[in-house]
């Protein structure tokens, strides 16, 4: 049983263990919220728990409250759904239900797997970590060296290798320069207004994947600027730009498996700050240029873009930079890791 939800970040990694394993043999379940898991899960073919249960405000009191009371009964809910569905193992793939499954999992004596996508250890898996059979981690964090932390890389799905083809889906011409810009299935407001500012006048072409927040209120400004809302196959648009410009979510990982350089503008409210921890790692490695949301503007992401495109062999620098990040083998890992927590001692007969 897999655990993960809130956003696509989230369950697409946790997607691509969960084809590895059925591929290995297992049943895999998921059980999840009602966001983004809920329809994502369900259209890959996987049984789908629902749990009423949402993630924790961190802006308001309000929500957290109403948040941590719901909380109590879906952890209830969690511990009957693994009593009746037997799992050999659970996995925590992320988000606020991942840690409500754990906290079952653990009630339950069942092994538990955790996986961490960022540079910060989020609250849940501190919480629960002491009590799992193994937590992969998609960086080295300081002071997790104990046996039971294992740097796996974040899980992506397979790296696209089909530029034409991903430039075809989207009508762009395959000499052209294409810029990506991104800020994750909902999107970033300040991301999305700066960029379409910045590259009104442009002369490269623009995949702009808004989200599904801001995707009503903004308007293509030209030809060759390719305004969508969100698609699922993230890879073609990855592997048709020669840039991009994204926050820095679990998706540094999938524009590293496709040598993608990038100007990172990381979120600021994200917990423990884990973002801009994110982004310094392409940054330090020479595979991203960070701007601050706080100094975000069109001019100076105009200016950032066109320094990098300017000069090719920055530009290819920055690509070799970002390949050498890449951990292909991080699903695989992870699903060996699960399997073996499965097989392991105390595994209900």
């Amino acid at each position: 049983m897999i655990a993960a939800g809130g956003t696509a970040g989230h369950v697409i990694p946790a997607l691509s263990v969960a084809e590895l394993l059925a591929a290995a043999g297992a049943e895999v379940e998921f059980a999840g919220g009602d966001r983004a898991e809920s329809d994502l899960v369900p259209s890959a073919g996987f049984a789908f728990h629902r749990l009423d249960a949402e993630g924790l405000s961190r802006t308001s009191l309000l929500k957290a409250s109403r948040a941590a009371l719901r909380a109590v009964p879906a952890f209830f809910s969690a511990v009957r759904l693994i009593r009746a569905r037997r799992p050999d193992v659970v996995m925590g793939g992320g988000g606020y239900v991942a840690g409500i499954v754990g906290a079952a999992a653990v009630v339950t004596r069942t092994p538990l797997v955790l996986t961490e996508a960022d540079s910060h250890l989020g609250i849940s898996n501190r919480l629960i970590a002491r009590f799992a059979k193994k937590v992969c981690l998609a960086f080295p964090l300081e002071g997790r060296t104990a046996s039971r932390y294992v740097v796996t890389g974040r899980p992506v799905p397979p790296a696209v290798r089909d530029r034409s083809s991903a430039r075809a889906r989207f009508k762009i011409p395959l000499d052209a320069t294409c810029v990506l810009v991104t800020g994750g299935s909902l999107g970033a407001s300040s991301i999305n207004q700066a960029a379409v500012d910045a590259f009104a006048d442009s002369e490269f072409e623009v995949l702009h994947l808004a989200g599904e927040r801001d995707f009503p209120a903004l308007t293509a400004p030209r030809d060759g600027y390719h305004l969508l809302s969100y698609i699922d196959d993230f890879g073609d648009a990855v592997e048709a730009c020669d840039l991009a410009v994204a926050r820095a979510g679990g998706s540094v990982f999938e524009l590293a498996s496709h040598g993608t350089p990038a100007v990172l503008v990381p979120y600021p409210q994200a917990a423990g700050d884990h973002q801009t921890g994110n982004a310094r790692w392409m940054e330090t490695a020479g595979a991203a240029v960070i701007i601050s949301d706080s100094r975000l503007t069109a001019d100076l992401l105009r200016e950032t873009v066109e320094g990098i495109l300017g000069d090719r062999t920055l530009l290819n620098q920055m690509s070799a930079a970002s390949s050498g990040l890449a951990r292909p083998q991080a699903a695989a890992d992870v699903a060996a890791f699960v399997r073996a927590a499965a097989q392991g001692p105390g595994v209900k007969q």
